[in-house]
């Protein structure tokens, strides 16, 4: 089989080889899937940029997320799985053109779907939905601050904090996604680019505060943001992409003092809370809340409770361009490459 196979850490050009590999067998309770197309994550720029500690070591096969038809069980999968179009989560290796995957984060899609739309589900999507009504819960006429909400897990949760009527503050660096956030229904866009988000949150709500703050970028927006959550409020940390900004130690540094530092009793005082997310410790540890959160997501797209994700595919021809892209952060939803 065909892989991406990521040879050397630095710019995707330099970075990534097309090998011939075997293919993967899979073990006890897994599936084997034919890759259509497999997804790009943020934690792909971070791995090829040797940022990554849970990174396999090189020459390795990055990927989180595929979509195909299943060819091949190990021992004890599910025998009605075979042949099935799928959507999957795997534990590395989905840059190939086969890919293994505990049946547990795996699950059946219709063949109309689109390759991005349906790797968005298993990661972004997933990943929102776990945030949004596992890890904590968004009630209804909640206020609700997501960071990054132009990427893949901030267009879901949008989709998910609307069917709580929510209130919706967003934050995206462009203009362009600005207006793409009015039209998504989001109450208060800000543009992080040129405007302040605590400032312009506490324009309008005053002294009253948000109830949650979704926030995928780390160091200093966590600090500032856990000052605007009222009494009872919540900040949800899934990522830390402006970790991505730079390298090295210095850079680290620079992030986990950006974060500050918590007492346990700060939180008990001012009944606030933090929670950490951590999607490849709960795929490892405890698949069966993945399983719950794809299958929820799933069944609102195919009975048009949330729409299709947007995303776009790329050839495998073209995956430097994909990774520069998605590193730009000037990409919108979710990215895929195809192999074909």
């Amino acid at each position: 089989m065909q892989a991406v196979v990521l040879v050397k850490h630095g710019d995707p050009e330099r970075a990534f080889e097309l090998r011939e590999l075997n293919k993967p067998e899979p073990k006890e309770g897994e599936v084997r899937v034919k890759v259509e197309a497999f997804g790009l994550n943020y934690a792909d720029v971070m791995a090829r940029k040797g940022m990554y500690q849970d990174a396999p070591p090189l020459p390795a096969v990055i990927g989180y997320d595929v979509v195909g038809v299943i060819d091949k069980l190990g021992p004890g999968a599910d025998e009605e799985l075979l042949g099935q179009r799928v959507v999957a989560l795997t534990r590395f290796g989905g840059y190939a053109e086969y890919a293994v995957a505990n049946q547990l984060v795996v699950h059946p899609i219709n063949k109309e779907l689109p390759n991005a739309a349906a790797t968005a589900l298993a990661t972004q999507y997933s990943t929102a939905y776990y945030a949004s009504n596992m890890a904590t819960n968004i009630f209804e006429g909640d206020h609700v601050l997501i960071h990054a909400a132009a990427g893949g897990v901030g267009l879901a949760l949008i989709q998910l904090a609307k069917l709580k009527n929510s209130v919706i503050y967003a934050t995206a660096s462009s203009d362009m996604k600005i207006k793409m956030l009015e039209d998504l229904g989001v109450n208060y866009p800000i543009n992080s680019d040129e405007t302040d988000f605590v400032e312009e949150v506490e324009n309008i709500r005053g002294s009253d505060g948000l109830d949650i703050i979704f926030d995928s970028i780390g160091g200093k927006s966590v600090k500032k943001g856990f000052q605007l959550l009222s009494s009872g409020g919540r900040i949800v940390c899934y990522g830390g992409s402006k970790r991505g900004d730079g390298k090295g130690i210095i850079n680290d540094l620079r992030l986990a003092v950006g974060f500050g530092i918590y007492s346990p009793i700060s939180f008990m005082l001012k009944s606030k809370s933090f929670i950490g997310v951590n999607m490849l410790r709960i795929a490892d540890d405890r698949p069966s809340l993945i399983k719950t959160a794809m299958e929820k997501v799933i069944d609102m797209v195919n009975k048009k409770i949330i729409p299709e994700p947007i995303g776009r595919a790329f050839p495998v021809s073209d995956i430097s361009e994909a990774h520069n892209l998605l590193e730009s952060r000037e990409s919108v939803g979710k990215l895929a490459i195809e192999w074909k």
